[in-house]
């Protein structure tokens, strides 16, 4: 099984720099994991840059890989992991499942069973679809 977090659907969707690394991973259904929370999320993020509709449209493609819904048993695993509790939730149901998990976010480097490519720039539409990219410093000592 895949898992694909937030960041990772939200640079597939807008065609950032990273969207060829998580492509294999979205487009095969069969075995693609969603937990709620990263419909969720996704869901948000969207309807506040792009409106109701293309968050309903792209969130609608997304669950066409196996739902996987809130569990005691994936916040505890991922709370092992001293993780921010959307996190703890989202690396719970990987291990749940036995999934790999696909993401851009930096908390999750280095464990088992994470497949990550550094996120460099931040994507965000325009009103005309365009990408407009800005870029963010990534160093572990800052922050």
């Amino acid at each position: 099984m895949n898992l694909v977090d937030s960041s990772a659907w939200l640079e597939y969707f807008a065609g950032g720099p990273n969207a060829g690394y998580f492509a294999a991973a979205i487009k095969d259904t069969k075995v693609l994991l969603i937990p709620s929370i990263v419909l969720a999320e996704v869901f948000k993020r969207l309807f506040l840059q792009r409106g109701e509709d293309a968050a309903l449209e792209i969130t609608a493609a997304m669950m066409q890989g196996t739902m996987a819904d809130l569990e005691t048993r994936t916040a505890q695993l991922g709370h092992e992991c001293r993780l921010a509790m959307a996190d703890s939730i989202i690396l719970g149901t990987a291990r749940v499942h036995d999934a790999t998990l696909w993401t851009q976010n930096a908390d999750f480097k280095g464990l088992r069973k994470v497949r990550s490519r550094a996120q460099n720039w931040f994507c965000f539409w325009s009103r005309r679809r365009s990408l407009l990219f800005a870029a963010v410093h990534t160093d572990p000592k800052i922050g």
